[in-house]
């Protein structure tokens, strides 16, 4: 039996972020690329999450807190980023936990489509 998927979809982590992860497909919207991502925080997975940002955006260097735990996200809005699209917008709220206290955050999320692939362009934090 497989364990539920970090992203809060419902579905199980094979049927839903792990073939992402592995690389095995990619993610056919906004909305997925962004489960994928929180998924990738969530387990640690910090070659995924720069594998899946814009190059332009990237940062040099990416540290993952290994003491922070994400365990639940929550999309609050989602605008276009679907199939055929090349722009998107998802608007989310990731919760976390940390031995200094537990914690959201907050963000809305661009997203555009490059040869092909969605990928994770910049986002505005928000309260």
């Amino acid at each position: 039996m497989s364990r539920r998927c970090p992203c809060s979809s419902g579905d199980t982590f094979d049927a839903c972020c792990a073939p992402y992860l592995r690389g095995d497909a990619s993610a056919p919207t906004a909305e997925k690329l962004m489960r994928s991502r929180f998924t990738a925080f969530a387990v640690g997975d910090a070659a995924y999450l720069r594998a899946s940002w814009h190059p332009d955006t990237v940062p040099d260097e990416l540290e993952l807190d290994p003491d922070q735990r994400w365990y639940r996200l929550d999309i609050v809005s989602i605008e276009a980023g679907g199939l055929f699209d090349d722009v998107g917008t998802v608007e989310f709220r990731a919760h976390y936990k940390h031995p200094e206290g537990a914690g959201t955050m907050s963000e809305e999320s661009r997203f555009v489509r490059t040869g092909g692939r969605w990928l994770y362009l910049d986002g505005l934090l928000s309260r």
